[in-house]
């Protein structure tokens, strides 16, 4: 087993169940320390009795690994706070960040109520943002004492956030907002050693098991292509030290299939060189669209 990650320590939120537990365990068998983080909360968001975190810590510890959990809530400054204290003050250290926490409430735009809206906004988007604020913090405060750290941040987007998917607005807005937050924070902080990078998984969670059927399975090889599990080995080498000079990047990780996503670039363009008229307008962006590549579909579209 590759100990690419010996003596680093990694928070990862969301991490009591698929996806997350995926990365905790992964980290801690590449030789990290892991801080698990989960508020331990239904598929809607709504609070459960259970305590995921500490099951997984338990795992990790089971099989001869480091880790403790977490059970704050990483959408406030409170509880991000307290998640980037856990780890300085049981380790000594934070060097990796990997933000994945999140739930969904589907509905199409006319059902969407503004809660549904406002609680996946809040858990994804502002539950990315603060976690990296604060580690942010660390990791400058650090570079500033001259400790410049090797740090390294990734984010959990979605395809939903790069192409759209139909009756998840709120996730889709939340998500293509993580790859906006990413794209700055990578700029922001590489003066202080912390590389941000993103990653848009496809893998079957409680939050997509009806469209990922464990049925997916290949019965002739035995490879599941929607096991969590596989999206993890990339999420440990962005954790790394040895992704040194990769940066401000995003990531498509399904089965065995990895993509560097090409976000906007200019294509076609004219230039007037004078105010156009409405109709001239829309002459030319007729003609820019005929010449320019065509989008991805909408998911579910």
């Amino acid at each position: 087993m590759s100990r690419i990650c010996e003596g680093r320590v990694v928070v990862v939120t969301g991490a009591g169940r698929g996806l997350g537990r995926a990365h905790a365990l992964a980290f801690a068998a590449a030789g990290a320390q892991v801080v698990v983080n989960d508020l331990g909360v239904g598929l809607d968001g709504t609070p459960a009795a259970d305590s995921p975190a500490r099951r997984v810590a338990d795992e990790i510890r089971a099989a001869g690994g480091e880790a403790i959990a977490h059970g704050g809530d990483v959408a406030t400054s409170t509880g991000a706070g307290s998640l980037v204290a856990a780890a300085v003050e049981t380790y000594g250290r934070l060097d990796t960040l990997v933000n994945n926490a999140g739930f969904l409430r589907d509905r199409m735009l006319v059902n969407l109520d503004e809660d549904d809206w406002d609680a996946v906004v809040r858990v994804h988007l502002k539950g990315h943002f603060l976690p990296l604020k604060h580690a942010a913090a660390h990791w400058r405060a650090e570079a500033k004492a001259g400790r410049t750290p090797t740090a390294r941040v990734v984010n959990t987007s979605s395809g939903a956030g790069l192409l759209g998917s139909l009756g998840q607005g709120n996730y889709s807005a939340a998500k293509a907002g993580i790859v906006g937050l990413t794209l700055v924070a990578a700029a922001e902080l590489a003066r202080y050693g912390v590389q941000v990078n993103a990653i848009a998984p496809a893998a079957r969670t409680r939050m997509t098991e009806r469209a990922f059927a464990a049925s997916m399975a290949a019965p002739d090889t035995g490879f599941d292509a929607m096991a969590p599990e596989n999206v993890s080995p990339l999420v440990v080498w962005l954790g790394s030290a040895t992704s040194a000079g990769v940066t401000g990047r995003v990531f498509e990780a399904e089965g065995g299939r990895i993509t560097v996503m090409e976000g906007w670039r200019a294509g076609p363009t004219v230039d007037k060189g004078a105010r156009w008229t409405p109709e001239e307008a829309g002459e030319t962006a007729l003609k820019l669209l005929g010449e320019a590549e065509v989008p991805g579909a909408v998911y579910g579209g």
